[in-house]
């Protein structure tokens, strides 16, 4: 079918007109709208948010332009969140009729935004509740299209011309204080330019922020400097979390940020120098790491997001490909996948951050080395986890060893161990020590109770044992806090001997590569490593080794000590220093201490560790040394028994 010409021209000229009209409309009565529209924000405000919103004076200026003077948001009973003093703003027409709000240019000036929090109550809460419209629990949010939605929505509203002048943001913590003041900051034909002053407690610095920002392309490329010497120090989280961070300078890039189909891509680099970080659950030192760089690919869709394996993060000449992803397409799965590709043992030990690896400093390596790491968690299946950690050598050798020297554990040495960061008394690991036991002289009953108890697979595994990592992983993740370890013998002779007992991220990584090079490079026996254990290990109160064990609770060399005395030494390891607890006021075994050693000796017997005929005779456990007088023991009625016939053995400790 066809339309005649002149019907084609009249619709046309129909809708221009009514076009026309509509925009004369908008022209003439734009005042009343904006009017209404501010309005509708006080209303929202105070309805919604228990908020005052008040604006002086609003008008159009030209055609797009808006001028808006003394901006005010005040939370109810709270400090002021917002006070601008002038907005001079444009808005995209088009982008309008079809109700997507765009800016075009934004003039801002004098003015602050501050968060404030005096006691529990903070100026912001009303702000941080979720829009009850976007948590509908029945319908599971598809990821990929609410990012996108709410990125360009964001990205709308930076203008693609801006400038801002002595505009202060300001946090107030319960007088912990900060404020970052952007003296001016300019945007204009996509180059970024800003100086910020920012203020805390101890210490004043000028910052520099320049680059090239397209919110429209959704593309940037921005760096930060410090106008001043030395590093940029990050304000607040020192005085809130004890955390202290600077560095030289920090570059981020975004290259592109697509939807295709139901994913969404966000493809950019950031990179690092001279990042400086201090914490005491990091490291007793400054870490340091010179150079750091993460090459990223966000991937998210309909029921997933993650870090794609195309990412590279890079430290120093340490290069490593990550996977992470968070899944809810069936059930809820968290996984990680760490790959290192084959690089120069050299390089690594070299690359490895200032502060986090003292132990490390000097040590030489000749080689090769690649490492994957597969870790999967199903929430809904815990225990299907998967945690399978490989790395292959290639002529790897230790050359040189650095502060810690792990020979050191083949000849004679002196401990001192450290508790509460004091340094205990020296003890000779050696035969000149009359307390020193060679292992052959210590009771076999011994030696398999504490490697029942401690480490069962000690002479096979290489330092760590995998099904016990995925229990400790399992086990902390259900208690949600570090509850359970995963330590062999292994593991705490490392952490004895070379290392200090504070709960750092530091000294468990050290441990970690320490026990790797120990097992793996054969560089002492497993049986000089179990001699030197039972010979250096808390027992007690101020009682190291088991030559001062044996004494100390019984009056015994170890090689004398019967099936019983053997398991209660075994059950006190992991709290020697309480030992104590385990008695009645008649000096006997509670309970509880009885049921643990019954169900020690039971484990021995289904493992063939122990035969029945080992037990026979036996008496119950009678601490006769020393040790008796940390136990308080009731006073005995004088009426029933003479006190000339008590011995020494049955003393006691009111």
């Amino acid at each position: 079918m066809k339309f005649p010409k002149q019907k084609i021209y009249k619709a046309l000229l129909i809708l221009a007109i009514v076009l026309v009209v509509l925009f004369l409309g908008f022209y003439f009565f734009r005042d009343s709208l904006l009017k209404q529209a501010i309005a509708k924000v006080k209303t929202k405000m105070d309805t919604e948010y228990n908020s005052t919103f008040s604006v002086k004076s609003a008008s159009f200026d030209g055609l797009s332009g808006i001028k808006l003077t003394d901006i005010i948001l005040v939370p109810r009973n709270a400090d002021t969140l917002c006070h601008i003093q002038k907005i001079e703003t444009s808005i995209s027409l088009s982008h309008l009729l079809i109700g997507d709000v765009q800016v075009g240019t934004l003039k801002v000036n004098n003015g602050y935004i501050q968060l404030v929090k005096k006691g529990n109550v903070r100026n912001f809460d009303a702000f941080l509740k979720k829009d009850k419209s976007d948590s509908d629990k029945n319908e599971k949010r598809k990821y990929a299209t609410f990012a996108y939605r709410i990125i360009s929505k964001l990205l709308n509203l930076v203008p693609t011309d801006m400038k801002l002048e002595n505009l202060n943001f300001r946090i107030d913590d319960n007088g912990k204080k900060t404020s970052i003041a952007v003296n001016k900051l300019v945007l204009d034909n996509k180059q970024l330019e800003t100086n910020l002053h920012v203020q805390s407690k101890d210490f004043d610095q000028r910052w520099n922020i320049k680059g090239f920002a397209d919110p429209r392309n959704k593309k940037a490329d921005i760096r930060f400097f410090n106008l001043d010497t030395g590093a940029i120090r990050v304000p607040y989280l020192d005085e809130r979390y004890n955390l202290k961070a600077s560095f030289d300078s920090i570059r981020l890039n975004v290259q592109n940020i697509e939807k295709d189909g139901s994913e969404l891509h966000i493809d950019g680099y950031t990179s690092i120098t001279n990042l400086k970080i201090n914490h005491p659950k990091i490291a007793s030192k400054d870490v340091v790491i010179k150079n750091a760089r993460f090459d990223y690919r966000f991937l998210l869709g309909d029921n997933f997001i993650s870090i794609d394996s195309t990412s590279t993060m890079q430290l120093n000449k340490i290069k490593v490909k990550p996977y992470i992803s968070y899944s809810t397409e069936k059930d809820t799965i968290y996984t990680l996948k760490v790959d290192i590709p084959k690089m120069k043992a050299q390089d690594f030990i070299v690359s490895l951050p200032d502060g986090l690896f003292t132990h490390f400093q000097g040590m030489e390596a000749t080689g090769n080395f690649d490492y994957k790491l597969d870790f999967k968690f199903n929430k809904n299946n815990p225990n299907t986890l998967v945690f399978d950690s490989k790395l292959n050598k290639e002529d790897l050798k230790i050359t040189k060893y650095g502060e810690a020297d792990l020979n050191k554990l083949n000849g004679e040495f002196v401990y001192r161990a450290i508790i509460q960061n004091v340094l205990q008394r020296p003890i000779l690991v050696g035969n000149a020590n009359p307390n020193y036991t060679p292992l052959d002289q210590i009771s076999p009953y011994l030696r398999k109770s504490v490697l029942t108890t401690e480490d069962p697979s000690f002479f096979s595994h290489r330092g760590f044992i995998n099904e016990a990592f995925k229990q400790s992983i399992l086990k902390n993740i259900k208690t949600k806090k570090f509850s359970r370890g995963a330590s062999t013998i292994s593991m705490q002779l490392i952490k004895n001997v070379f290392l200090t007992r504070e709960k750092t991220l530091s000294r468990k990584l050290e441990e970690i590569l320490l026990v790797y090079i120990l097992e793996n490079n054969r560089v002492v026996s497993k049986e000089r490593m179990l001699e030197v254990y039972f010979n250096i290990i808390e027992w007690g109160p101020n009682v190291y080794g088991i030559g001062e064990a044996s004494h100390f609770y019984f009056q015994k060399s170890p090689s004398a000590l019967n099936v019983d005395e053997c398991l209660y030494l075994a059950t006190i390891i992991p709290k020697p220093r309480k030992f104590m607890y385990q008695f009645n006021d008649q000096g006997n075994l509670r309970d509880f201490a009885v049921q643990n050693q019954k169900f020690l000796k039971n484990l021995m017997f289904r493992r063939g560790l122990l035969v029945p005929e080992d037990t026979i005779g036996q008496l119950p456990v009678y601490i006769s040394g020393n040790a008796r007088s940390f136990i308080r023991i009731k006073a005995p009625d004088s009426t029933a028994v003479p006190a000339d016939s008590l011995s020494i053995g049955d003393e006691f400790d009111l």
